[in-house]
């Protein structure tokens, strides 16, 4: 898999932290060039990443990254978009304002909708490139207490990510779907502080909250992001070059569906 990879560029959006950077740090130990953004710069030293300052719920991100990768690559041959968050309050459609709505659309739908449209015809040249986009299991079994607008949002990307396959595959460029259910990221555990705090119940009562809400998780834990990047890496790689226009599930097996 290693020689598939080598010298390969690739860009990790939100990729500082959590899974993003779990996915950057895979690719890159294939030998991967790895390029990974965030709206502020890392703090930690150890990421051997070139970094892009880059706020994905603006119109202008897609045209900021294809000026620089150009500028410094001249090309990319993967794209993970992985940027997104849950940024809206639970309570149901009565605490869900337009704006809420917006901003969910925004980050976790348009951001690789803009992404993927400026880099896509530098892909276009070489006739052949790879993109995963990060989705998240409520996208198909949304959680209404926690999870609306941000599944919503993510269930459009599912649906765009499919037609972007569809359009692409005849230029030699693969499109998939990672849909990963709880992850243990630290944007997790600070969604579960703030309800800990609110509501008065231990962390480790609300994570099995949620784990019964998802109908429970055969493996019994939630994954680890490396175990996500597993997965990411793989689509990347030649050894999926038949693959394009799937959406895999990585949950433990809680999505009780066939």
């Amino acid at each position: 898999m290693k020689k598939s990879l080598s010298n390969k560029v690739a860009l990790v959006t939100g990729g500082t932290k959590g899974i993003g950077r779990a996915i950057a740090d895979k690719l890159s130990r294939e030998g991967i060039n790895v390029i990974i953004t965030a709206r502020s710069e890392p703090q930690d030293n150890d990421l051997n990443h070139y970094f892009i300052k880059a706020d994905h719920s603006k119109a202008d991100v897609g045209q900021i990254l294809l000026k620089e990768i150009e500028e410094k690559f001249g090309k990319i041959d993967i794209i993970v978009n992985n940027a997104g968050a849950n940024l809206t309050p639970g309570g149901g459609f009565n605490f869900i304002n337009d704006e809420d709505w917006e901003n969910e659309i925004q980050l976790n739908l348009m951001s690789a909708v803009r992404v993927n449209k400026a880099l896509i015809p530098l892909m276009l040249k070489q006739k052949k490139g790879t993109i995963v986009n990060i989705s998240m299991n409520p996208a198909i079994q949304p959680i209404w207490e926690m999870t609306m607008a941000y599944s919503a949002s993510k269930a459009a990307l599912n649906s765009y990510s499919k037609s972007l396959a569809s359009e692409l595959g005849p230029s030699g460029i693969r499109v998939n779907t990672v849909s990963p259910g709880l992850v243990k990221t630290p944007q997790m555990q600070s969604y579960v502080d703030s309800i800990s705090k609110d509501s008065g119940v231990l962390p480790e009562e609300i994570i099995k909250n949620i784990l019964d809400k998802l109908g429970n998780v055969p493996l019994g834990r939630p994954a680890e992001p490396s175990e996500i990047a597993d997965l990411v890496r793989f689509l990347c790689s030649d050894e999926s070059t038949y693959i394009t226009g799937s959406i895999y599930q990585i949950d433990g097996g809680s999505l009780a569906v066939v």
